[in-house]
């Protein structure tokens, strides 16, 4: 194995990569295959792809956002047996723990499959905008646009009973 001073640039950024947003692609991936291991597995893979295919990354945008496609892709892929849908219309994300706050679950719940995949990919993975727009091939406004919509949808629903009855 080369040593870190051998290595190419990208590979020593996706090793860093790796070493500090774990936690952050573990956290979001869990949420979208809603299996530990499996998320694991997917997250693994996802950045064995991102060093087999450096080639492919260009540079523009973010590298965060180019390993969250892939691990987007690998998700679909290793779920694809059990699902019949296309990648766009199979991200469900939940929350980790719905029975902590089963009203925020079902909120998030209500919201259409791409929007609740925004929200997720922005507060539990914690990607910027532009990572969200890199990660999902959307435009950064409709990443703005979206969670703005979301939050609007959350808010109407989490409100209390008295101030949405407008008392």
């Amino acid at each position: 194995m080369p040593s870190n001073d051998e290595m190419p640039d990208l590979a020593r950024a996706l090793e860093e990569l790796y070493r500090e947003r774990y936690a952050q692609f573990w956290n979001g991936l869990a949420a979208l295959v809603h299996d530990d291991e499996l998320a694991s597995d997917v997250l693994q893979e996802a950045f064995a792809r991102a060093l087999r295919s450096q080639a492919t990354f260009k540079g523009h945008g973010s590298l965060a956002g180019w390993v969250w496609r892939i691990a987007l892709r690998t998700a679909y892929e290793y779920r694809r047996p059990r699902l019949d849908v296309p990648l766009q219309d199979w991200l469900d994300p939940t929350l980790p723990e719905p029975e902590r706050d089963p009203r925020l679950d079902a909120a998030l719940r209500r919201l259409p499959p791409r929007k609740r995949t925004v929200v997720f990919l922005r507060y539990f993975a914690d990607l910027s905008y532009d990572e969200i727009a890199a990660a999902c091939g959307v435009a950064r406004g409709t990443v703005a646009a979206s969670l703005a919509q979301a939050h609007v949808s959350l808010l109407s629903e989490l409100r209390p009973e008295k101030a949405r009855a407008g008392t």
